[in-house]
């Protein structure tokens, strides 16, 4: 008898429903952390500080439906969004499914809770501090690899 396939891996990422997309998220806050861009290579940096409104202990947006309007930068993620969202990190559902990838083992959906996402070292919650606690001119100094993180 054959298995029924998970609907990320049977609908497109512009037919999914809201809570289909949104369940892609698994909450990891790697999206909500600052970056910052090499102006002579465009390469990308991330670090361990984060956005003002990520709850730095639980790694969840505090005003999440109204997070545009207080932080204007912030990227609001559409299928029609992700080619412009190269920096999004490696482990990102959207993206990986954006790429043609399947989603890691450690993703909520696979697993049903973010204990496997945590213990394989995947979420930032307990490891940012928030932009209000550090200079701009200290920024380089909180340089962190959340795509290959060894022991947190």
């Amino acid at each position: 008898m054959p298995t029924e396939q998970p609907f990320w891996k049977t609908t497109a990422l512009a037919d999914m429903t809201k809570d289909q997309w949104e369940s892609l998220c698994d909450g990891c806050g790697k999206c909500c952390v600052l970056k910052l861009e090499d102006i002579d290579t465009g390469a990308i940096y991330y670090t361990d500080v984060s956005c003002k409104l990520l709850c730095t202990k639980s790694a969840q947006c505090t005003n999440y439906e109204e997070r545009k309007s207080h932080v204007p930068d912030c990227v609001i993620l559409t299928p029609q969004t992700l080619d412009e969202v190269h920096w999004m990190p490696e482990s990102c559902g959207y993206r990986r499914l954006h790429e043609g990838k399947d989603l890691p083992q450690w993703h909520p959906l696979r697993t049903g809770n973010k204990e496997a996402m945590i213990a394989a070292n995947h979420c930032v919650a307990g490891h940012v501090t928030t932009e209000t606690e550090v200079a701009e001119d200290d920024m380089p100094d909180h340089l962190f690899d959340w795509d290959h993180p060894s022991t947190i």
